[in-house]
């Protein structure tokens, strides 16, 4: 990693962080900074410790501004931070300096049914923007696996994915408006409430997904729909892998059905889950493989009709049984063991790799028997699951003794994956993210014109590099 000239957090520094706002959100605390300097990845994953200077916690914009501008004329590194949950290392402080923690922002400001929107400050968690648009009758489509701990920030930053995307797409589809914060400390707003705007470059999708390297979000207008008045989800287990994910094309193409969510599950994943829940799934004795399917309706008989279809086709390719939830108590639990795999992943294996690679959709197919090649080729074990209508699979490995050569190992192991990926017309991150963990196998996916585009919009953006360096792409 290039070391940047940067400015260091020096007694006096603190003290004018202090007078910018107010001594209780400025701290030095080092238990507070070690806490504040990790996501989800584990910490083990690092060549080395990672550590912020100071900590600052703003709450309003005109603070995130003071912050910015007086860390760009000193040339200090601002790491931006939600509420930690990711798993790229998007929220690391690579270079030390102030973590600007954004939890004190955390109002909704507005729910406007006229327009079907919603403004929110980027500390507000992600599930509270799901229940207060659904008291108004509406819908907010983003809906990470994160939702009920991750801030809507941070889904910005990283243009979370989620169970939805097949019908409703990622986060940046419902993002509308964006209030941000510039490197120098501008704050300009991008976007509106209008649906329609070809008015210059659409700066919007830009900065959605651009993990706090751009600018930092201060509020974000998010676009709402109608909120289905019927749900039902099916949790279709099959003998293997294989028969459950060739079934999943074919549900939309010859059933004729776009289902919200079509969520995929290995064996390995579902017992992952049943212990750390200490709940059990059904038929996980003899299943190799779980579809959990989610249909959204208004006329009962009609949804009848759709999860009736998606069963009979489901078991005459091979399910062994299907399960159909149809009240919100028996979904919930349902979802709570999809949820649950990637925590109880985090808390099962020290050495692991957590990965969120997306192909088209008709290439899962072959992915999973590639990452299953994989596996046996770099001596690791595969865990895979993911959101396997859109293509987005978590094909993770794991090393259940330890052994010293472990980041070696996985090194090999992620860049066979990638390049695999690659040939199959996908990409290393659909949600997670690059972040510090995946920045030095963007060469394997990306062609050198690409990255040098990036760098020169970062320059445009953030000319002395002080927002969240050392992100996303190697030497930046």
């Amino acid at each position: 990693m290039t070391d940047f000239a940067y400015s260091p957090v020096t007694p006096e520094v603190v003290e004018e962080l202090r007078a910018l706002l107010s001594p209780g959100q400025v701290t030095i605390d080092e238990e507070k900074r070690a806490a504040y300097s990790r996501d989800e990845v584990a910490a083990c994953s690092w060549d080395r410790p990672y550590l912020a200077e100071v900590l600052v916690f703003p709450e309003c914009t005109a603070q995130v501004a003071a912050v910015l501008r007086f860390a760009d004329e000193r040339r200090i590194p601002v790491t931006p931070r939600g509420a930690g949950t990711g798993l790229s290392g998007g929220a690391v402080p690579a270079f030390g300096g102030i973590v600007l923690s954004l939890e004190r922002m955390n109002a909704i400001l507005e729910m406007d049914v006229d327009n079907l929107c919603i403004t929110v400050e980027p500390g507000v968690v992600t599930s509270e923007i799901t229940r207060a648009a659904a008291a108004a009758g509406l819908l907010y489509a983003g809906d990470p696996c994160s939702g009920d701990a991750s801030f809507i920030g941070g889904n910005i930053a990283e243009n979370a994915g989620g169970n939805k995307v097949i019908k409703y797409g990622s986060t940046g589809a419902s993002v509308l408006a964006l209030e941000v914060v510039l490197a120098d400390g501008s704050v300009t707003w991008f976007g509106g409430k209008r649906r329609k705007d070809v008015t210059g470059y659409d700066f919007v999708k830009l900065l959605v997904g651009s993990e706090g390297t751009l600018g930092v979000v201060t509020k974000a207008i998010l676009k709402l729909v109608p909120l289905p008045e019927r749900i039902v989800d099916l949790l279709v287990p099959f003998p293997d892998a294989a028969s459950a994910v060739a079934v999943v094309p074919r549900i939309m193409r010859e059933a004729s059905i776009l289902p919200s969510s079509v969520e995929f599950m290995d064996a390995l994943s579902v017992q992952l889950a049943e212990r750390f829940l200490n709940r059990p799934v059904p038929h996980s004795d003899r299943a190799g493989a779980y579809l959990l399917i989610q249909i959204e309706g208004n006329d009962r008989d009609a949804l009848a009709d759709d999860y009736e279809r998606i069963g009979r086709f489901c078991l005459e390719h091979g399910a062994l049984e299907v399960f159909v939830a149809d009240n919100r108590n028996v979904r919930d639990k349902l979802w709570k063991a999809r949820k649950a795999v990637g925590e109880a992943m985090v808390a099962g294996f020290v050495q692991s790799a957590l990965e969120d690679v997306v192909v088209p959709t008709s290439a899962v197919p072959e992915l999973m028997r590639e990452a299953t090649r994989i596996t046996e080729t770099h001596g690791v074990e595969g865990i895979n699951f993911g959101h396997i209508g859109d293509g987005n699979m978590h094909v993770n490995f794991v090393i259940r003794k330890p052994r010293a050569d472990w980041h070696e190992v996985m090194d090999r192991a992620l860049r066979d994956l990638y390049r695999t990926v690659r040939r199959l017309g996908g990409t290393l991150s659909g949600e997670h993210g690059i972040g510090l963990k995946r920045r030095k196998y963007m060469e394997e996916v990306m062609d050198t014109a690409q990255i040098a585009l990036i760098r020169r919009v970062k320059q445009a953006f953030d000319p002395n590099n002080i927002l969240n360096p050392g992100k996303i792409v190697p030497d930046v």
